[in-house]
Order: C-alpha cells, then sequence, then structure tokens
C-alpha cells in the first residue's frame, strides 16, 4: 500500500492538506471526493519520508510519562476533543523528546488512517500488548476514555509497587556493598601491613592471626581473579537467562529462595490478579487476556501455569482448577478464583486478591528491611571483631612475656 499527501478545499473554501494511504491515486481522488473537497494537488510520499516505525533513540521512556499520557487523553477524550487534537497537545506538553517523537509518529499514522490502537502498537518498546489490546477494545465498543483511565490506574498501581520493593532493597544492598568494601581493604591493606611487624617478632603467632594473613595474602594475590569470576559468574547467568530453560530454573530458584521468595511470589500473585481484573473488566476476550497476563507476570514459572490456565479454558474448563494444581498461587487465591467463575464475580474477587497481595507486599517489605538491617550489622560485627582480636592477639601475648 502506497502513500499520498493531498491538498484540496473544502466547501467553505478553506486549505485541507493529509495522507491518506492506498493501493493507487484514484483510489485517493474517489475517497476525496466522497469527503467533498476540491482537489488542488495529490503527490505519492516515499516510504523513508512515512517512517512511522522508526526507533526514537536508545533511552527508555518512563513508565511514569505513559500514566500521564493516557490519563491526559482519557481526560480530553472524555472532554469530546477529536484524538488528533489531543495528541498535538500532549506532543507538546510532554518533556522527553524521545516521547514526543512517539506521539508525533502516533499522529502521523492516524492521519495515514490507521487506528490508534494500530499506531500505539508500532511501538511495543512504549505501549505494551496490554496497553494496546485495552484501547483496541475501547476504541470498538466507543469507550475510550473509560479504557484508558483504567490503564492509567492499573499502570499507577503496578509501577508504584515495583518502586517500593526497589526502593525497600536499596538500602541493604548500599550496606552489604559498605561491608564488603571495608573488610577487603582491612584485608587488602591493613593486615599486611601488621603482618610485616610480626615477622620481626620472630614468634609464632597465634592460630587466628595465622588464618586472618592467609586470607589477606590470598585475597591479595588473587583479587583481580576473584573479581573477573564474578564477572564471568554474572555475564554467565545472564546469557542463561536468555534460554527458555535458564529463565525457568532461574525463575523457580528465586521462587524458592529464603526470605525473598515469598516477597517475589507475592508481588507476581498481585500482578497476575491485578493485569487478569483489568483485562477482563475492560472486555478484552478470555483466552487473549491469559496471553497478555502469562507475558507480563514477569516470572517464567507462573507464565507457565498461565499458559496450562488458557488450555483449560480452551476446552471449556474452569480457570480454578490448573491453579490449585500448580502449587504456586495459595489455597485461598484459587478459592477466590473459584468463587467469582461460579458467581460470575470474577473481576471483582482478582481485585480483592491484588489489594490483598498489595497489602501483604507492604507488610513483607517492611518485614523484610527491618530482619536485614541487623543481620548485616551483625555479620559486619563478627567480621571486624575477628580482624580486629587477630590483629592485636599477637601483641597482647608479647606485653605478657615481656611482664
Amino acid at each position: 500500500m502506497q502513500t499520498f499527501k493531498y491538498v484540496a478545499k473544502d466547501q467553505n473554501a478553506h486549505t485541507v492538506t493529509g495522507k491518506i494511504s492506498a493501493d493507487n491515486q484514484a483510489i485517493v481522488v474517489e475517497e476525496l471526493r466522497k469527503r467533498k473537497l476540491t482537489i488542488i494537488s495529490i503527490v505519492q510520499v516515499k516510504e523513508a519520508a512515512a517512517g512511522p516505525t522508526v526507533s526514537f533513540g536508545s533511552k527508555r521512556i518512563k513508565g511514569e510519562d505513559v500514566v500521564v499520557f493516557a490519563r491526559q487523553l482519557a481526560t480530553m477524550v472524555d472532554a469530546g476533543i477529536p484524538i488528533l487534537q489531543c495528541l498535538e497537545a500532549l506532543q507538546e506538553q510532554m518533556s522527553a523528546p524521545q516521547f514526543q517523537s512517539v506521539i508525533g509518529a502516533v499522529k502521523e499514522d492516524i492521519q495515514l488512517g490507521n487506528s490508534l490502537s494500530a499506531a500505539f502498537a508500532k511501538h511495543p518498546k512504549v505501549f505494551d500488548k496490554l496497553f494496546v489490546n485495552m484501547v483496541k477494545v475501547g476504541e470498538t465498543g466507543g469507550v475510550l476514555s473509560q479504557v484508558l483511565d483504567r490503564i492509567s490506574n492499573y499502570m499507577e498501581k503496578t509501577i508504584k509497587l515495583k518502586n517500593k520493593v526497589q526502593s525497600a532493597m536499596i538500602y541493604p544492598s548500599v550496606v552489604v556493598s559498605m561491608a564488603v568494601i571495608i573488610t577487603i581493604v582491612l584485608l587488602v591493606k591493613v593486615v599486611p601491613t601488621f603482618a610485616s611487624i610480626y615477622e620481626s617478632f620472630d614468634q609464632e603467632l597465634p592460630m587466628m592471626t595465622q588464618v586472618l594473613i592467609g586470607v589477606s595474602n590470598a585475597l591479595k594475590h588473587y583479587l583481580l581473579y576473584i573479581i573477573a569470576a564474578l564477572v564471568v559468574m554474572g555475564i554467565g547467568i545472564n546469557r542463561l537467562g536468555r534460554t527458555e530453560k535458564g529463565s525457568m530454573a532461574i525463575d523457580r530458584f528465586k521462587l524458592k529462595m529464603p526470605i525473598f521468595g515469598e516477597l517475589i511470589r507475592k508481588v507476581a500473585i498481585s500482578r497476575f490478579a491485578r493485569t487478569l481484573s483489568t483485562l477482563t473488566q475492560s472486555g478484552v476476550p478470555i483466552l487473549e487476556s491469559l496471553d497478555i497476563v502469562g507475558k507480563t507476570c514477569g516470572n517464567k514459572v507462573i507464565e507457565q501455569v498461565v499458559e496450562s490456565v488458557k488450555n483449560n479454558v480452551r476446552e471449556g474448563e474452569s480457570l480454578a482448577a490448573p491453579l490449585t494444581k500448580s502449587g504456586v498461587f495459595p489455597p485461598m487465591v484459587t478459592r477466590m478464583i473459584s468463587v467469582g467463575e461460579k458467581s460470575g464475580q470474577m473481576e471483582k474477587m482478582l481485585t480483592k486478591v491484588a489489594e490483598f497481595y498489595d497489602d501483604q507486599v507492604d507488610a513483607a517489605v517492611a518485614g523484610l528491611t527491618s530482619i536485614i538491617e541487623p543481620l548485616i550489622i551483625g555479620f559486619l560485627g563478627i567480621v571486624v571483631g575477628f580482624i580486629v582480636i587477630a590483629l592485636f592477639m599477637p601483641i597482647l601475648n608479647i606485653t605478657s612475656i615481656l611482664k
């Protein structure tokens, strides 16, 4: 299909310009005549000039920007403002140049005769499958503003949950990093200084001191090799995570991790319930909803369970049965979903599950922070205490001999 740019006059003698996608110029002429426009010129646009699918820079667009965009677009559409005018206003308002370019491309696509959802679908790094499908349903059902508002609420809660977990992990990560750096500096810089002094004593050192000096020497000689091994291990795990079996094994391990595993499970269940609730409430078909939910839950184990659920539903069975068999979802969740299926209140039950697990994540994050802090401080105290005692034991022994 080719793209044609036209200039024409409307019934009020105003100049009108735009673009139309068509197989040939004759179809464009016919379309313009249907619109009661007087044609001035029609020029074919080269493919390179259209370019709505190009990538706009390497910087990622923040989820918060997409939330603001969806919420403001919902408000403007609800006020009866035409889509193109909405996009023009939002394009000028967005501060991120990459997002401005994306909105410009979406606007261009709509001018070519494409739907809003089809225009969004050309930018999957900004508007994911869930976003596109919900917009498509909103366009079809004539409830675009409500759907956009629902999308923005969903994204806002999802981002809030993600940020809450990430912020809770920052403090322990900083403390652990500082503890490791302090320990390495003590072993590599401080201990060798004392070791050279003890060599002049010409006496057998206590066992603790010998162990400490041995560890210090090993670390001093092999520190670069250890760092290189850790980097290689990290790269290996990253590449393993990109394979189907590897990502499945890693995600299964994450769910079984002590302390952190339960938090990851709760986050995944909350995301599963909220996404499925939002999609079904918006009118997205159940099989398509499950397909999107599986890809957005963030865990391969749960994605496999959702795939099993999808197969069950395709065969006319219930949602709850495969969720129960998986062992990943707690009995409370599967029973609430089962009740929701039987009572016809699935969206309500899923929303309650999501809200319950959001609260559970809050409690788990608070508990995790309170547990990790004393553990790290205690570990650091033991390590530093061992180093100090091992360093000063020879000096104390010599002092007692001299007395």
